[in-house]
């Protein structure tokens, strides 16, 4: 999955590069992962007779999709649940990540937009689309949409188990989608974008810009959190 380490797509250094196929897998695999039971039966859309789940709403998925491409911010949201619960499975999983490349190799930077992180999804779910794999839907009013919904086909849900099982790499986002929607715990799009825009470098990157890491920041905290812990005699 990881690209040259050097340039994303739109020339940022530092950053990992990723396909439009690679892209349309990570995507396929957190709406695997993410769709909810149909709400009722969908009349009128033969396109949806064998849908067997939905995400709805854009903002929903992107908000999950930025802690799925930056682990950084998911492990320094792992730790602020620490600080509140206490919960010591917190604090390892967030050293899992931290204590690993994987802040910098599976990073993949997101624009900042008017509703929080951003990133076209247009070329992977032409993808999706074209196999038979998801379905997109608007919603709202002719003229005015007010949603998207993205709905799993039976054949989509396949195809990402068949993924998986023949290429166990992409065993990675399995696990890390799980951890994002544990994170989000049930939270709707609007609810993830203002979790997010608490982290301050996130909240003051320019419009139009891509959101910076936070590595550094999050890997001392961990150290800090690491010592109170050891201070308090509770064993690493």
């Amino acid at each position: 999955m990881e690209g040259d380490g050097e340039h994303d797509r739109n020339g940022e250094a530092g950053s990992v590069a990723t396909s439009r196929e690679q892209d349309a897998v990570r995507i396929l695999l957190l709406i695997d992962g993410a769709a909810e039971p149909l709400p009722g039966a969908i009349a009128d859309d033969d396109a949806l007779n064998d849908a067997v789940g939905v995400v709805q709403g854009q903002i929903r998925l992107q908000k999950l999709d930025f802690w799925l491409r930056n682990p950084d911010y998911l492990a320094d949201e792992l730790l602020n649940d620490y600080e509140q619960s206490g919960e010591p499975r917190l604090l390892d999983l967030a050293t899992q990540i931290l204590d690993s490349e994987e802040p910098e190799v599976r990073r993949y930077p997101m624009l900042r937009h008017h509703f929080g992180a951003y990133e076209p999804l247009d070329d992977a779910l032409a993808v999706l689309r074209s196999a038979g794999l998801v379905v997109r839907r608007r919603r709202g009013q002719v003229g005015r949409t007010s949603r998207h919904d993205y709905y799993l086909l039976s054949r989509g849900r396949e195809v990402a188990q068949t993924v998986v099982a023949e290429a166990p790499a992409f065993r990675y986002y399995v696990d890390r989608v799980q951890l994002v929607l544990d994170l989000a715990d049930g939270r709707g799009g609007n609810e993830l974008k203002n979790r997010q825009y608490l982290q301050d470098e996130y909240a003051t990157t320019e419009l139009g810009a891509r959101i910076g890491s936070i590595s550094a920041r999050a890997r001392d905290r961990l150290t800090q959190l690491w010592a109170a812990r050891t201070a308090d005699g509770v064993g690493v």
